[in-house]
């Protein structure tokens, strides 16, 4: 990852807990056989953020180490719009835009190198199309926002109506997988800025 190394050990360690977290949750028998994929997903894309997030002056990624990253999370993308169909939920979409947006910014990063040849110490021109980076950092900031929102305690007795419907109670752990899906949110917006 291009950016402050502070930025990016940062990073690092944010979604490397968010996916040891997942992946103690994506043991099969106590969660369910549903929720354990799910985790698994979710632990997948964490450990792969963190490893993308390691700072380039540490780990200089070879270009095909760009290529495996991209073909990784393209193939949880396809996995995710396939789960979507099968059983639709805001999780499986947002899981794919994840994913996708993982392959987007492989992709950009094993073009960097090549544009910033000669330039160290200089300013970069930033990677990728800033259309589609614009697109996707406004998809995250919203989905952070509104997960914060919900996660936002309401005081007691006080009605919770979200579209027009009582918001019901989470189910036991359900905070700690949402607080580790907002901060993979949060580390992809980061990721993002710094393309």
């Amino acid at each position: 990852m291009h950016g402050p190394p502070l930025v990016g050990w940062s990073l690092v360690a944010l979604c490397a807990a968010a996916g040891v977290y997942c992946l103690l949750r994506a043991r099969p028998g106590a969660a369910g056989e549903r929720r354990a994929a799910v985790a698994g997903g979710d632990a997948v894309m964490a450990l792969g953020m963190a490893a993308m997030a390691v700072p380039a002056a540490v780990l200089d990624t070879p270009p095909w180490g760009h290529a495996l990253f991209a073909a990784l999370f393209g193939a949880m993308g396809l996995h995710a719009l396939t789960a979507a169909r099968a059983t639709p939920g805001p999780h499986h979409l947002h899981h794919a835009v994840g994913a996708f947006a993982m392959v987007y910014m492989a992709l950009a990063m094993a073009t960097a190198p090549a544009a910033h040849a000669g330039h160290a110490g200089a300013g970069h021109p930033p990677a990728g199309t800033p259309l589609l980076t614009g697109l996707l950092l406004v998809y995250f900031a919203v989905y952070v926002v509104r997960t914060v929102a919900d996660v936002v305690p309401v005081p007691a007795g006080a009605p919770v109506v979200r579209g027009g419907a009582a918001r019901p109670e989470p189910p036991a752990g359900a905070g700690v997988a949402t607080a580790c899906r907002l901060s993979m949110a949060i580390g992809m917006l980061v990721m993002l800025l710094t393309m």
